[in-house]
């Protein structure tokens, strides 16, 4: 069956449907990873994206049950330029197509991906739609304009739970005396894993929780997990975090990180077409060693507004934007990237940063 991938400025993709019949949107973005399109699909920070995987053959190692990063798929729909229907992976219980139908996911292939990732770079990052419908462009385009925007949509309340739980630890590690209380802004799974790997408790919370109920549960540290879209209407979790600064050692990743510049009194800027992959360069400046790192965001910490009392730890090579910082008056830090990517594809560079967490806590 043909499809189409349509932009918000008109560009149009033709190609071969693959997954489920029907159209979806989400704001476009190039992933430029090789491998890992199964943890990018389950990931809740790409909730609403369409991902264009740059690699030029998707599916060769199917679907497994241990590499999910959350239940439900979270991707609005999957972008490729060759879909291999052979699976040679012997974990594999599905493919990519008899996922993608399975959890009603509209994907499209054959299409030029460089073109694409091109026009992306060129262009910025915008939304989209991938249809099989057969509707004239026009029509097309009314759908796609009157689709909610990713910018100022709170999407974290979309995804996110109203469930407290504790992480039941697939390790043999027994659970330390150390307690984590991880403020769930869509977190993955292996986030909870490395720090149970470690030896701690953790309890889960909504990310609407009180600074008051999340205290009374006497953690040890405080995570600020990953999540998607736009920090900006999430004013409940930057009360919260500003309520809790001080108290405990936190510790933010990727939307995290962002909520907490903005609890800090910094302000976040769009980027261009954000960076999404397996292998980012980053520089620890506290090192000076270079870390390669798995990211997934299209925020930034506008670094002319951050107060005298923040201080920046880690840069991105490609552009110098800033993947981290450290409020140490406070004992609070965050990156902007992704680790605890075990038993996903790596990169492991930054794992050290769980520990780094720990020690704060003793």
């Amino acid at each position: 069956m043909k499809a189409r991938l349509i932009l918000q400025d008109g560009r149009v993709f033709e190609g071969q449907h693959i997954g489920a019949t029907g159209t979806a949107f989400g704001e476009v973005v190039f992933n430029t990873a090789m491998s890992g399109y199964q943890e990018a699909l389950t990931d809740p920070s790409y909730y609403y994206h369409l991902i264009a995987m740059t690699y030029p053959q998707i599916g060769n190692v199917g679907i497994n049950s241990k590499n999910l990063e959350s239940k439900p798929v979270c991707a609005s729909g999957l972008i490729i330029r060759e879909y291999s229907p052979i699976v040679s992976n012997w974990q594999a219980t599905l493919t990519l197509d008899e996922f993608l139908i399975k959890f009603n996911i509209v994907g499209i292939s054959e299409i030029d991906t460089r073109a694409l990732t091109r026009h992306i770079r060129d262009k910025g990052t915008q939304m989209g739609m991938i249809t099989t419908e057969t509707g004239t462009i026009e029509e097309m385009m009314a759908k796609l304009n009157a689709a909610p925007k990713l910018i100022g949509t709170d999407l974290v309340n979309i995804i996110g739970s109203e469930k407290t739980f504790d992480y039941v630890s697939p390790s043999l590690v027994p659970p330390s005396t150390k307690k984590v209380a991880l403020l769930n802004f869509g977190a993955k799974y292996s986030i909870a894993q490395e720090l149970s790997y470690r030896g701690c408790a953790v309890r889960i919370f909504p990310a609407t929780t009180s600074a008051k109920d999340i205290l009374a549960y006497e953690p040890n540290g405080i995570f600020l997990a990953n999540g998607p879209g736009d920090p900006e209407p999430l004013t409940y979790a930057v009360n919260t975090i500003k309520d809790l600064l001080g108290k405990k050692p936190m510790f933010g990743l990727c939307l995290g990180h962002q909520l907490l510049a903005l609890a800090l009194g910094a302000k976040i800027t769009k980027l261009k077409f954000g960076h999404h992959g397996s292998s980012h360069s980053v520089k620890n400046l506290k090192t000076n060693r270079v870390e390669m790192t798995a990211q997934n965001h299209g925020f930034v910490i506008d670094e002319t507004s951050l107060p005298n009392n923040v201080t920046i730890t880690h840069l991105n090579l490609n552009d110098n934007t800033i993947e981290g910082i450290a409020c140490e008056n406070l004992s609070a830090f965050s990156v902007q990237y992704h680790i605890g990517s075990a038993p996903g594809p790596g990169p492991h560079d930054s794992e050290y940063l769980f520990d780094q967490f720990i020690q704060q806590m003793e």
